[in-house]
């Protein structure tokens, strides 16, 4: 089977799963959000979880491309484009997240006649269309042709490095900042964001330029993927250790998240927890620690999908860990407020306790905002790399020999 195809059956199957996901979406707004598992104990689950996952994984990308021209790092800029790329898909993807979790897109216009600014919320959705519209610019000018072109990238990625920061640190404000909730109010939330963030989006990208030199559409230097694995490395250790110093914290005797820490460690969420920690942090780093081992792409494949995969982790207990626990005291504790959340748990309709668990139309709607994001990322990068890298100080490159063009 020629490139060509290949690119067509891939993207047929992304097509159909993503029409399958707008199927299940749309489902959800007849029937409201009592199709999903979530309930009054329970009133944020998969959608935001994948949120926060997201806008994590757009971080990578747009750090490194920044750095590029803010700290003049030469080997970034010539990964540049396919970072901002992943970027701009990504912050599109929880985005598109965030507007599923509202349960009916006709409430999406009281985001705007009805603001409330003292809301991390709010904060959040003003951060984030700041951090896509300058993902989008910074396309714009990183394939333009014009005189000057060169000199607009250096301006956007000032402003792009701090934006990149910042928007982690909205998403973790939303949490560290909720009082009621013991396991997210935390001084070192923003931080734990923003290097999870790094970590996780440093592996996609890895990941991603990996899957664009096999398919022959973008040639990386295997020097430079192993320069971005030991910052990797570096990522996953500062990660682990913020998390150490918050379990610490929290297993002090007489601490107030000894409960929560619990529920972590030993509770309904502890296999996400324990998966992090050990195949998301440990494993990583122990492989990507080593010179020699970073020189071996597929071992620094295998680290880089455990980390996405031990962050996602990381996105479920953090989330999940303080719902499951109610701050009341006594009968009959709260009303569930969904049937169907009610019947999966087999909890009755008063609870002192809240269970959670995705249903199918969850599960096929984030499968579908997935698909849709992988075949906007294919797309893209068929459309745009070979039209070559604007980097501060470079002229724009030539097509990389049998690249996009060449091979569809």
């Amino acid at each position: 089977m020629g490139a060509s195809m290949k690119f067509k059956a891939v993207a047929g199957v992304l097509g159909a799963l993503t029409a399958a996901g707008l199927a299940a979406w749309i489902y959800q707004l007849a029937g409201g959000l009592g199709v999903t598992g979530m309930s009054n104990g329970t009133s944020w689950g998969l959608y935001i979880t994948m949120f926060m996952f997201f806008v994590g994984l757009s971080a990578g990308g747009l750090i490194v491309a920044s750095s590029a021209s803010v700290f003049h790092v030469a080997q970034y800029k010539k990964v540049a484009l396919p970072a901002v790329i992943l970027s701009t898909v990504c912050i599109c993807c929880a985005g598109m997240f965030v507007l599923i979790d509202l349960g009916g897109i006709q409430r999406v216009w009281r985001i705007v006649t009805g603001p409330n600014p003292t809301s991390p919320l709010f904060w959040d959705i003003c951060v984030i269309t700041l951090y896509l519209v300058i993902n989008v610019v910074y396309l714009v000018f990183m394939t333009s042709k014009k005189p000057g072109a060169q000199g607009k990238v250096a301006v956007v990625s000032r402003f792009a490095l701090p934006v990149a920061i910042l928007v982690h640190s909205m998403t973790a404000w939303i949490f560290g900042l909720e009082m009621a909730k013991e396991g997210w109010y935390s001084a070192i939330m923003a931080p734990l964001f923003v290097v999870s963030a790094m970590d996780s989006g440093l592996a996609l990208l890895i990941l991603s330029l990996l899957g664009l030199d096999k398919a022959g559409w973008f040639k990386t230097d295997r020097k430079l993927l192993s320069n971005l694995a030991g910052l990797l490395a570096t990522c996953v250790a500062i990660d682990g250790f913020m998390v150490g110093c918050e379990v610490l914290t929290m297993a002090y005797p007489g601490a107030a998240g000894a409960e929560t820490l619990a529920i972590m460690a030993t509770g309904a969420t502890a296999p996400f927890f324990w998966f992090e920690i050990l195949a998301g942090v440990l494993v990583p780093f122990c492989i990507l620690v080593f010179a020699r081992n970073r020189a071996r792409m597929d071992l620094v494949a295998l680290a880089s999908a455990l980390v996405v995969a031990g962050v996602l982790c990381k996105r479920v207990w953090l989330l999940l860990t303080s719902f499951a626990e109610f701050n009341v005291a006594g009968a009959p504790g709260v009303i569930s407020g969904s049937t169907t959340a009610r019947g999966a748990s087999g909890m009755d309709v008063w609870a002192v306790a809240s269970s959670y668990m995705p249903t199918w139309v969850e599960f096929v709607v984030v499968i579908g905002v997935v698909s849709l994001g992988a075949l906007a990322f294919m797309v893209l990068c068929r459309k745009l790399l070979g039209k070559g890298v604007v980097a501060e100080g470079e002229p724009a490159a030539a097509p990389t020999p049998g690249g996009v063009d060449a091979a569809v």
